[in-house]
């Protein structure tokens, strides 16, 4: 049922970070790195059916178990367990290496568009998904405000997913000028720096409460923000990594001592084939361009530390880099 792949592109992410260097949920030890490739498939076990190798594929950052009990009750990104769908770089190596392993292949993975760039189809794995995600969470429908808090990466996908799904005002929580340049492209309408005074402060005097929020960004303190601006009967959705912290403080009385119809949803991104197909329809139409986020780019393995450590250090000019690798064919593996 599963594949061997080799990656021809990747890039990290900040989950990447929070294993190495703070905030990792669990004892991590001699974990390869990575979670965010595109591959070209090098052998495949003998029940797979629609995949062979030479197929290039996006690979989706979740890989669940199908089969699981969690997967059949609708939460497939929980399989086995609690975030038992994020597989890679978490309870097996990730995909900065010659080669990787994915799971339930013909589930886990979808064909690479032709032509697709492969920035575009790389920020599928993780950026897209999880921004998007944000966007389902938060229940956003067509005339509806948005605050998306946090634009990097994500939260610029959470920008323009909702833009997508029809939102009017999009108010957008950040400050770095590259960041906030490309959410005004993506469909940002109001941005909010967080740097001139309290965001909640700043998104009412604006607009009085939005309906739905996003939280891509912040720690476990920004959840007092995100229900102090949302109007009853408005949802947060959350797909933050809180890294930091013991508890997540909800205001009392903003919350309507628990009575306001405030709802908050806070899920770790679906996976599968079918979603990863979807998404790439959206680049292969031009409704969306991903490959905008990527910012630095690299060529070669050795590329991969290099783009690590940048994402580490987060100059102000870095949204997202990228590693280019050598086309070569593979040599054979075992199965």
């Amino acid at each position: 049922m599963d594949a061997i792949c080799r990656p021809i592109a990747l890039a990290p992410c900040t989950s990447d970070i929070h294993t190495v260097w703070s905030g990792s949920i669990g004892e991590r030890f001699d974990l390869v790195l990575g979670h965010e490739a595109v591959g070209e498939v090098v052998e495949v076990g003998a029940l797979v059916r629609d995949f062979k190798p030479g197929d290039r594929v996006l690979v989706a950052a979740v890989t669940p178990d199908w089969s699981s009990r969690e997967a059949q009750a609708g939460f497939a990104m929980h399989s086995g367990g609690l975030l038992g769908g994020w597989k890679f770089s978490n309870s097996k190596d990730g995909v900065f290496a010659e080669f990787f392993h994915v799971n339930d292949a013909d589930g886990n993975l979808a064909l690479l568009p032709a032509g697709m760039d492969l920035a575009a189809a790389c920020m599928l794995s993780d950026m897209v998904s999880t921004g998007l995600y944000g966007v389902e969470l938060a229940g956003v429908e067509f005339g509806d405000t948005v605050a998306v808090v946090g634009i990097g990466p994500v939260g610029l996908m959470s920008v323009a997913g909702a833009a997508i799904h029809g939102a009017s005002e999009i108010y957008a929580v950040g400050s770095r000028p590259n960041c906030v340049a490309l959410a005004r492209e993506y469909g940002a309408t109001q941005i909010i720096d967080y740097h001139v005074g309290d965001i909640a402060d700043q998104i009412l005097a604006l607009s009085g409460g939005v309906d739905r929020v996003i939280v891509a960004g912040g720690d476990a303190k920004t959840f007092v923000q995100a229900v102090q601006m949302v109007k009853p009967g408005g949802c947060i959705g959350n797909v933050n990594y809180l890294d930091e912290g013991d508890h997540v403080i909800f205001p009392r009385l903003e919350w309507g001592c628990g009575m306001g119809n405030k709802s908050v949803h806070g899920g770790l991104m679906p996976g599968g084939r079918l979603r990863m197909e979807k998404l790439a329809s959206l680049v292969v139409t031009g409704r969306l361009d991903p490959a905008r986020l990527v910012t630095h780019r690299f060529t070669g393995i050795e590329g991969v530390e290099q783009a690590v450590m940048l994402m580490k250090d987060k100059p102000s000019d870095l949204i997202k880099p990228l590693v280019l690798l050598d086309d070569a064919a593979p040599a054979p593996v075992e199965v």
